[in-house]
């Protein structure tokens, strides 16, 4: 049981807060059972489990957590055990700095069977807001490069000439969202093989980059039910 603020094993906890600290150290803390249980259920054992009123006590477990309810149980991952590996459909975040909505993009790509790629400027996907967001999806979803997926690639803008319910999204395909403010970039939409659009028949201006994501994996999911 630990029983003192300065076990090594908590200032770990603390010190992943930072992304220096999980880049450096190649570990991440999640916050949670539910999240430490969708690991377990995933096959990915923690290198460190912190129960409290079992393993440490729970005000010393309280103090590091940095939820609104502190977490009864706190796990710290490998990065290097997350999943790998290529799946026919792919989302490409460009630059999401929100990691509310990275989280939630990672938990759409879980719903429907989908890869995640990251490209430099978005959110850490292992820091704690994203990790609640993802719902315990990051545990199953592959992340991979942001060149990984040399496959075609539908960007979604609103700009786009193409409606998404006009556009071939046949897989292998990668479809790249941006930030909703901000949008895709000239060149990476250069890079693209169709820019297309979600027509909105309301008065909203655009939508949640969150919304768009799930909104175009429902489409190809659609068409190939």
């Amino acid at each position: 049981m630990i029983t003192s603020k300065d076990n090594a094993k908590l200032k770990l906890v603390r010190a992943l807060q930072r992304k220096q600290e999980r880049d450096a150290t190649g570990l991440f803390a999640c916050e949670g059972e539910d999240l430490c249980d969708a690991a377990l259920a995933a096959g990915i054992e923690p290198v460190e489990l912190l129960v409290a009123g079992e393993s440490v006590e729970t005000e010393l477990l309280a103090a590091v957590s940095t939820l609104p309810h502190p977490a009864r149980a706190i796990g710290v991952f490998r990065r290097a055990d997350l999943p790998r590996g290529e799946r026919d459909v792919c989302l490409a975040l460009w630059h999401l700095a929100d990691p509310g909505n990275v989280g939630t993009l990672i938990r759409s790509a879980d719903a429907f069977g989908a890869a995640v790629a990251l490209s430099d400027g978005c959110a850490d996907p292992l820091g704690q807001k994203a990790l609640r967001a993802s719902a315990g999806a990051i545990f199953r979803v592959p992340l991979v490069g942001w060149d990984a997926t040399p496959w075609r690639r539908v960007a979604l803008d609103a700009r786009g000439e193409d409606a998404l319910r006009d556009v071939d999204l046949s897989p292998p395909v990668t479809l790249v969202l941006g930030a909703e403010r901000k949008g895709l970039p000239d060149d990476v939409l250069a890079g693209c093989d169709v820019v297309a659009s979600i027509p909105m028949p309301g008065e909203a201006e655009s939508l949640n980059v969150a919304a768009a994501g799930a909104i175009a994996l429902y489409e190809l999911a659609r068409r190939s039910s």
